[in-house]
C-alpha cells in the first residue's frame, strides 16, 4: 500500500516552491468566527485565537495574583523644584487597604518624589510614598486609586525552606506582568549593597529568574503568599528577596509612623573561622568576635574588643549566644536583632572572654540614619 503522506524530501521541495502558504487574514466575509484560516497546501484549518491552554498550577497562583502586582514609575525633584523626567521604574504590590509595598531603592529611600502606578489592566494612578526604610530596602506608598476588584496580597506566615516552590512576578526589563518559576535556593543570607558597611539581614536566595525591573515585586508561594519582596540579582540563577518575616515587622511602621526602628548593638566584628579560632585558643570555630566598640555605643563598656597582631584580631570578646539562642556568625546575629528585638531591649549574651565562658548583660540602642556621604 503507498503512503499517502508526503516524504521529508518532497516537504522540502513543496516548502521551497511555494506550495505551503500561510495565510494572515480575517474571517471570511459574514462570518462571525474569530478563527484565521491557515492554508497547507489544499487544506484549509482553521485556528482559534480565543481558544487558550490548560496551563498549570503556576498559571492558577499567576491568575491570583498578578492583578495586585504592578508598575512603579518614580520621577524626582530637580534642583530647582523642577520634576526631573521618569528616573526609574521597578514593580510593588498591593497590601492592605489602600497600599503598595516596593523597595526603598526603587523610590531612592526618599517621600519627595512622584509615584506613578500602573495596574495590570493599564490603569494608571498617582502614589505618595509614607515611609521607607533603607536598612530592609522597603518602602509604602499610598494609592490615590485602587481597582475594587483586585485583592491584596499577605505576607507568608510560615518561614520558607529551601527547595520549596516559589514563583517572581513584576516587569522585568519592561516586560510587564511577567512571572519566573524557581526553587528557594537559601535562606537566612545577609546581603550587602555594595557600597555601604551593613547588610541586609534574613534574605531568601532563589533561582527564578529575577532582573532589572522586578525590584519591589513579590516572592510568591504556591499559595500565593509573598515569601519576599525582590530585592536584587546577583551572577547566573541567584536572586534575593526581602523576608516575608522581616517585611512583616517593618511594612505595617511605616504604614503607621513612616519608619521603622533597628536594634543596634554599635560593634564591629568579624566571624570566627579556623585561623581566629587558633589564634585565640578557642576549642571551636564558632560565634562571632568583637573587634571594636565605638564610643558612646550601646556595647562601650560592656563587651571587650580586640587588638591586633600580626592584622589578626586577638583576644576581645566572643559572642557565642544571645538570650538563649545559639549566634553561629554574623548572619544568625544580625537575623536575631532585626526579628526578636526593638531598641531598648535588654539581651542577655553568653561570651567567651580571656578563655572563659561567662555572661553580660546589654542594653540595644537605635541604628542611626545611614550616611550616605558623596557620590
Amino acid at each position: 500500500m503507498t503512503d499517502p503522506r508526503p516524504s521529508r524530501r518532497s516537504v522540502l521541495s513543496m516548502a521551497a516552491t511555494g506550495a505551503f502558504a500561510a495565510v494572515a487574514g480575517c474571517a471570511e466575509p459574514g462570518s462571525s468566527s474569530s478563527a484565521v484560516p491557515f492554508d497547507q497546501g489544499n487544506t484549509t484549518i482553521d485556528v482559534d485565537q480565543d481558544d487558550r491552554a490548560d496551563g498549570s498550577a503556576y498559571t492558577e497562583v499567576y491568575g491570583a495574583t498578578s492583578d495586585a502586582v504592578t508598575l512603579v514609575r518614580v520621577a524626582e525633584n530637580g534642583q530647582d523644584g523642577s520634576r526631573i523626567p521618569t528616573q526609574g521604574e521597578g514593580s510593588g504590590f498591593l497590601y492592605g487597604d489602600g497600599y503598595l509595598v516596593t523597595n526603598d531603592h526603587v523610590v531612592f529611600s526618599s517621600t519627595d518624589v512622584d509615584v506613578s502606578v500602573q495596574y495590570a489592566d493599564g490603569r494608571w494612578t498617582s502614589g505618595e510614598v509614607i515611609g521607607t526604610d533603607f536598612y530592609s530596602d522597603l518602602a509604602v506608598v499610598e494609592l490615590e486609586e485602587v481597582p475594587e476588584s483586585v485583592t491584596p496580597l499577605s505576607f507568608a506566615e510560615e518561614r520558607p525552606v529551601v527547595g520549596q516552590e516559589v514563583l517572581a512576578i513584576g516587569n522585568p526589563v519592561r516586560l510587564d506582568g511577567s512571572m519566573s518559576q524557581g526553587i528557594v535556593s537559601g535562606v537566612n543570607r545577609a546581603v550587602s549593597p555594595g557600597w555601604h558597611d551593613f547588610s541586609y539581614p534574613n534574605v531568601v536566595q532563589t533561582d527564578a529568574a529575577v532582573n532589572p525591573g522586578n525590584s519591589g515585586g513579590p516572592l510568591v508561594d504556591m499559595n500565593g503568599a509573598v515569601v519576599g519582596v525582590v530585592h536584587a540579582t546577583q551572577g547566573d540563577n541567584i536572586g534575593f528577596a526581602i523576608s516575608a518575616a522581616l517585611s512583616r515587622r517593618v511594612v505595617p511602621a511605616l504604614v503607621g509612623r513612616g519608619e521603622f526602628r533597628h536594634s543596634h548593638m554599635g560593634i564591629r566584628l568579624v566571624p570566627v573561622d579556623p585561623t581566629l579560632a587558633e589564634a585565640n585558643d578557642l576549642d571551636r570555630a564558632q560565634g562571632i568576635l568583637v573587634v571594636e566598640t565605638p564610643d558612646g555605643g550601646p556595647a562601650d563598656g560592656v563587651l571587650e574588643p580586640s587588638e591586633i597582631e600580626n592584622r589578626i584580631p586577638v583576644g576581645g570578646d566572643v559572642i557565642r549566644e544571645i538570650d538563649g539562642e545559639p549566634i553561629l556568625d554574623n548572619h544568625a546575629l544580625s537575623t536575631y536583632l532585626a526579628l526578636e528585638t526593638d531598641p531598648g531591649d535588654t539581651i542577655s549574651i553568653a561570651v567567651v572572654r580571656d578563655g572563659e565562658e561567662r555572661t553580660v548583660e546589654l542594653t540595644l540602642g537605635e541604628r542611626p540614619e545611614p550616611d550616605f556621604g558623596p557620590f
